[in-house]
């Protein structure tokens, strides 16, 4: 649910607040309405088919400690994705997925290829228009009840993928947003509980989106801000290109 600058920070930094709430007696709606809800109040199916590529570039800062970074972000149709991520005292970090592969480099960690469940939560992340598509990314989908966040009623919808743990996104009632997604993010660290909070959402394009969220995981909460986004730009193909790192990775695994 255009999250993946921040999920994508999530997972390299990491190496709002849901108060439940007595939910009256009311017949809750499906959750495909309410997800189907959130495709029109954010600019309709048309707006969603019509986009093919994007360029988003931000900015990523931390609450603690003072330290901020910049973030770039390339999708094109359908699941191609590279990202860039840049934080000082940390160094760069690429993030990628191409031909169903999903890889990382990083100054720290240096080049690898994910596999089983953080491969398929990248996967689902590097899909183009992901909110669209979400009937083709997860296999089941549940309204659990109504919570509140921020002191704004959501219905809470929990998503199941075939592989991975299940994702709960918060949809507020009024307006039919998405305001806060929790989940279990995999990373080689073994898995993250997260809380993603959507703020401050902008039209960009045809499209209204969260320009700022907020994360709190591992101990750690930083901002992304989300300052430029371009839609169906030209974007060179080998802007998808692999590094050799990870291209000599794969050779090593098929010999």
């Amino acid at each position: 649910m255009n999250r993946r600058l921040a999920l994508g920070a999530l997972l390299t930094c990491a190496a709002g607040f849901a108060v439940p709430a007595k939910a009256a007696d009311e017949a809750l709606p499906a959750a495909a309405a309410i997800l189907d809800r959130y495709i029109e109040v954010t600019g309709g199916k048309a707006a969603y088919e019509k986009l093919k590529t994007e360029i988003a570039t931000g900015r990523i800062e931390f609450a603690a400690g003072g330290i901020k970074g910049s973030i770039e972000r390339y999708s094109a149709e359908p699941d191609k994705y590279y990202s860039t991520l840049e934080i000082d005292g940390i160094g760069k970090v690429e993030m990628g997925v191409a031909g169903g592969v999903a890889w990382e480099k990083s100054a720290l960690l240096g080049a690898r290829v994910k596999e089983g469940a953080e491969k398929a939560q990248a996967l689902r992340e590097a899909r183009m228009n992901s909110s669209y598509h979400w009937r083709d990314l997860y296999t089941k989908a549940d309204t659990a009840g109504v919570e509140s966040v921020n002191g704004e009623e959501c219905y809470k919808v929990v998503l199941t993928p075939a592989e991975g743990k299940p994702e709960t996104m918060f949809f507020e009632k009024k307006s039919g947003l998405l305001r806060k997604t929790t989940l279990i993010a995999a990373s080689q660290m073994g898995d993250v509980p997260a809380d993603l909070v959507a703020a401050e959402y902008k039209t960009f394009g045809d499209l209204l989106v969260p320009s700022k969220v907020i994360q709190k995981a591992a101990g750690q909460e930083f901002t992304i801000i989300i300052e430029s986004v371009k839609a169906n730009e030209p974007i060179p193909p080998e802007r998808f290109e692999m590094p050799a790192e990870i291209k000599a990775l794969l050779a090593g695994k098929a010999k």
